[in-house]
């Protein structure tokens, strides 16, 4: 599973994709994982906070609602076990990323400069 979780990856994101050994260090240290064939999703909740770490669709499978499912999922359980609030950051310029964001409810919160490889990270908070 997480070969295949690392395929998909790579395709999301082919400039700095991560690995099988990644993705289970990230569920050692606390992480949740879903996944489908088309998409996955990794956050963390530590009492009553959470971030997501970082959501990924396959580029022929983007605009059809599954990033947004998996949100929803994600957040459904987080509410089950007490968590208030989901916090994320963005790339400044990662357009169709913060337009998600910002439909599901998402609203800014700070900024960290130069984040991202000179790029500014938009940091952003839901309550749930």
């Amino acid at each position: 599973m997480l070969n295949e979780l690392a395929n998909l990856h790579q395709k999301c994101f082919p400039h700095k994709p991560w690995s099988a050994d990644d993705f289970a260090d990230l569920k050692k240290s606390g992480c949740e994982i879903i996944a489908s064939q088309n998409g996955f999703i990794v956050w963390r909740a530590v009492a009553d906070e959470a971030e997501l770490i970082t959501i990924g669709v396959a580029p022929d499978a983007r605009r059809t609602g599954i990033a947004a499912a998996m949100m929803g999922i994600m957040e459904g359980e987080l509410k089950k076990s007490g968590v208030k609030s989901v916090f994320l950051e963005v790339a400044e310029n990662n357009a169709p990323a913060r337009k998600l964001y910002e439909q599901n409810g998402y609203v800014q919160v700070g900024v960290r400069p130069k984040y991202y490889d000179g790029i500014d990270a938009i940091m952003m908070k839901k309550d749930l």
